[in-house]
């Protein structure tokens, strides 16, 4: 099926809610950007460790990981857009106590409080992604999808290389008050769209003898089955529920140990290489769903093109791995992101297309529980192999860009002939 899409800049002009959600991200997405590589030098510098590292990648997983079953239940039975307004003027303060971080001996308050912002992140991203097929035409899907990925990746881009030198020059602290100040100009966007949405009731019953916070963990419990079996009921929903999950296998290592590559490239300015490796991500993630759009218009080569995605990946980070650690790397990981972008917005299209409103966010949110608990589990191995194997940075880059591969292989002879046995591709 080839699909003719509305254009990027007619789609911002002419939808003014779409529009709104848009800027929103534009400008909390700068400030995250700005936050995450404050916080990767402000924890290298204070612990010099490969695995204390690690843990704030898996701090920002594994929470949001435990917090999606909930964040699904809400998403779909709560205004998305007051969850979304409240999500962001709750991390504004969050981040705030990043302040209060000097010595070596604070360093697990990095813990506590990202724990915090990212719980409470948890339910954006669902909302978010649930209220695009509420905002757009179903010929404008692509497009939005591939506007908000590419929006990440150039704030990534930009957030990240303008966030390395403003950590160097300007200092930590003032990072973090300027992350803080765009979660509130992005909750005054939000405010100003409205967006419809299939409600269902958020009662969660009053069973006797039970808190309101034990009530809510049962429903949340309920609706993670009900999302599961719907998935069972209609495997090409689980499916794509499971792509971002496959990359993250390999491709969570692989992402932070950028952050390492970063500290060898430049020891003196680490702020500002690993903002620039962060940078060629982002720039990567960004060109992938545009060349995707442009260059596969049948939905029916989708699947495949996923799989080869992911094999092309683990092949640019296996020439990554295998230069010496200079600026040069930025170009295989320019391209290894570029692929994954794609697979990112392609999966996502495919994934809102085939569910309904009334499962969405939970569908999504499932979809963010298996893919942070793979990336999280990928952290850790790479994180503890690398304190303790006494690998180099560079052997343990080449087996998890092998493992990237077999990821993609993986795919090829499972999900496609699947979805050629259902007649979708």
């Amino acid at each position: 099926m080839v699909r003719s899409e509305t254009g990027y800049a007619a789609l911002v002009r002419s939808n003014v809610n779409f529009r709104r959600l848009w800027l929103g991200n534009v400008v909390s997405l700068f400030g995250d950007w700005f936050n995450t590589i404050a916080l990767y030098s402000l924890v290298l510098s204070l612990s010099g460790s490969e695995f204390a590292l690690g843990a704030v990648f898996i701090t920002k997983m594994l929470p949001m990981a435990l917090a999606s079953p909930i964040a699904g239940l809400i998403v779909d039975r709560l205004d998305r857009r007051k969850v979304m307004i409240a999500s962001d003027l709750l991390r504004a303060v969050i981040v705030l106590g990043f302040l209060l971080i000097d010595e070596p001996g604070e360093v697990y308050w990095v813990y506590l409080i990202t724990a915090a912002q990212v719980v409470v992140a948890s339910v954006f991203q669902p909302a978010q992604s649930s209220s695009i097929p509420n905002l757009v035409s179903r010929h404008e899907l692509v497009t939005a999808n591939t506007i908000l990925s590419a929006t990440w990746s150039i704030l990534l881009t930009i957030g990240a290389a303008v966030g390395g030198i403003a950590a160097d020059v300007l200092g930590l602290k003032m990072v973090f008050i300027i992350d803080s100040l765009t979660y509130v100009v992005s909750a005054w966007f939000i405010y100003r769209t409205r967006i419809p949405q299939h409600t269902a009731s958020m009662d969660i019953g009053r069973a006797s003898g039970s808190f309101p916070g034990i009530r809510l963990l049962q429903r949340a419990t309920s609706d993670v089955l009900a999302g599961w079996q719907r998935m069972r009921e209609r495997p090409q929903v689980g499916r794509m529920a499971l792509a971002k999950a496959t990359w993250g296998l390999a491709g969570g290592g692989l992402v932070y140990m950028l952050t390492l590559m970063g500290e060898e490239i430049s020891p003196g300015r680490q702020a500002m290489a690993i903002g620039l490796l962060f940078a060629a991500r982002g720039f990567g993630t960004g060109l992938g769903p545009v060349l995707a759009r442009a260059w596969f218009r049948d939905m029916r080569v989708w699947p495949s093109l996923m799989g080869f995605c992911m094999v092309f990946s683990g092949v640019a980070y296996g020439v990554a791995g295998s230069l010496t650690f200079t600026f040069w790397v930025i170009l295989p990981v320019v391209l290894a992101h570029t692929t994954s972008g794609a697979n990112w917005v392609l999966s996502t299209v495919l994934l809102q297309e085939r569910s309904e409103d009334r499962f969405r966010g939970r569908i999504f949110a499932t979809e963010w529980l298996l893919f942070f608990l793979v990336d999280a589990a990928s952290i850790l191995v790479a994180s503890l192999v690398l304190e303790f194997s006494g690998l180099s940075l560079s052997h343990v880059v080449l087996g998890f860009a092998f493992l990237q591969i077999l990821s993609g292989v993986w795919w090829l002879h499972w999900v496609v002939p699947a979805e050629k046995s259902e007649g979708l591709v």
